[in-house]
């Protein structure tokens, strides 16, 4: 029986703690958030301190909310509540269920009632979050799938262990540290293929139109996922920033923003100037967001003057951030790629390159995510509270979140320029998914180690012979095709 009281205190405390939670976030249930800036703080439980949150004074001193407060239930009360139904849940329920299980379900509960991207990131997700931030990982650097109870290789990543070890697209991985992949799912393979750094990983490997696997063993080390892309890569594996050689028109593609992703694209970028770039297509589509400091970065770098984007919240006072004149590339037309994927970091740099009338933007209408996420830590950093805290507003002063309710009628998102809206099918869809990632394979940098030639690969994008290749007629995007055709008569007109 002591225990137990002991359990409810425990839970009590909890209890106090998730109701101050709670208080931060009611103001923010009509945001909506994204990757958003995701600041890393400690849990902070200070309550507002008294009249700061009050309305006006009525006669006596007394404030609106302390007078309705007396006809509300003692907050105590409230509290008895969930933890009187966690005890009857833990001592009576049909099935035993553990603490955590219960204790991770009511903040599952709380952060319901808020929106969907408020949520509650438990000590086994806590690493594979992480990763996801920080666009890095500890393990061999290949994309994987795995297709009829078959673990194979999509591509290995330029530059990592995989591609240094020779391991090819299309090749079959049969065994992990001498353990069969049968029927291995994509979750267990990742485990096992991720370690320490500088540990060793023994694959089986059969390569694509090899008749004998072969045993290669590979060497682990932090990758670091590459976030700006090109359209095709050169005879080195390296991407090839320069679209159309003949116009001198530069593609970069943003996959995501991370912490690395600025300065990914400013090397691009100086890449492309030395080359004599004329115009550039900045490729945002089915992008999710992001960090928003590295957004505004990326903005900044094309913008020399005025706002980037702002933002607001309850207990959050009103930031701006203006663009600077230094390290800004100018004095060359651009077109913004975007689809109803791309989202919230993604859509505050199409709404600020459009707002300057920096940029054309081109495709579909984006897909309205305009709140910013603090990412709180939890259990010393062994659990974390990803909280909706703000919002932002474009340079124009619109808003680009999409709040319940709101219809195609009403502002939200960023709509691409008039005349330059491409409704894209499913079926479209999925075919540009496949042709891209078909395009984005990378081979190998040594011969496989069965010393067996591979079939020789079909001629493609990829491939260089020489002759000037006309990059509109060529190109299998009609958004790319549409933005190469935009900014040829663009070029030409300035001549």
């Amino acid at each position: 029986m002591l225990c137990r009281r002991i359990l409810i205190v425990a839970l009590f405390v909890f209890v106090v703690f998730i109701c101050g939670l709670q208080r931060i976030s009611t103001a923010a249930a009509s945001n909506q958030s994204e990757s958003g800036d995701l600041v890393t703080q400690k849990a902070d439980n200070k309550k507002p301190e008294p009249g700061k949150e009050g309305g006006k004074k009525e006669n006596g001193g007394k404030t609106k909310e302390n007078k309705n407060a007396e006809n509300k239930p003692d907050e105590y009360e409230l509290q008895r509540i969930l933890v009187d139904t966690i005890d009857q849940v833990e001592r009576n329920y049909v099935k035993g269920i553990s603490r955590r299980e219960l204790i991770e379900a009511a903040i599952d509960g709380v952060l319901r009632k808020l929106d969907p991207y408020s949520t509650y990131i438990s000590p086994k997700d806590i690493e594979r979050f992480r990763s996801e931030v920080e666009n890095e990982f500890c393990g061999i650097g290949i994309q994987i799938d795995v297709e009829a109870g078959r673990l194979m290789v999509i591509s290995p990543l330029e530059g990592t262990p995989a591609y240094q070890a020779g391991i090819l697209a299309g090749d079959r991985i049969l065994k992990i540290d001498g353990e069969s992949t049968e029927e291995i799912t994509i979750d267990e393979a990742v485990r096992r293929l991720k370690g320490k750094e500088g540990s060793k990983v023994v694959l089986l490997v059969l390569h694509a139109g090899g008749s004998e696997p072969v045993e290669i063993s590979v060497v682990r080390k932090r990758i670091q996922v590459k976030t700006v892309l090109g359209d095709s890569r050169d005879k080195n594996n390296a991407w090839d920033y320069m679209l159309d050689k003949k116009n001198r028109i530069g593609y970069i593609r943003i996959t995501i923003f991370g912490r690395e992703t600025a300065g990914e694209l400013r090397s691009a970028l100086e890449t492309l100037e030395k080359q004599g770039m004329k115009g550039l297509i900045l490729d945002m589509r089915f992008n999710p967001g992001g960090l928003l400091s590295s957004a505004i970065e990326v903005a900044d770098m094309f913008v020399s003057k005025g706002l980037i984007v702002a933002t607001s919240g309850r207990n959050i006072k009103e930031r701006k951030w203006e663009a600077r004149k230094n390290g800004t590339f100018e004095g060359f037309p651009m077109v913004v790629l975007v689809n109803r994927i791309s989202a919230s970091a993604s859509e505050i740099v199409a709404a600020c390159l459009q707002d300057h009338k920096r940029a054309t933007v081109m495709g579909e209408r984006t897909w309205g995510k305009g709140s910013v996420q603090n990412v709180i830590s939890l259990e010393e950093g062994h659990s974390a509270l990803k909280l909706t805290t703000a919002s932002y507003r474009r340079p124009s002063g619109e808003k680009i979140h999409r709040f319940p309710g709101d219809d195609e009628d009403d502002q939200w998102g960023v709509t691409p320029n008039d005349g330059f809206v491409v409704d894209v099918t499913p079926e479209e869809m999925v075919a540009l998914i496949h042709r891209r990632s078909q395009r984005d394979i990378v081979g190998s940098s040594v011969k496989p180690q069965n010393n067996k030639e591979l079939p020789e690969k079909k001629k493609g994008h990829n491939e260089k012979n020489g002759s000037k290749k006309d990059a509109v007629s060529e190109n299998a995007d009609p958004l790319v095709k549409m933005a190469l055709e935009f900014l040829e008569k663009k070029l030409q007109s300035k001549q």
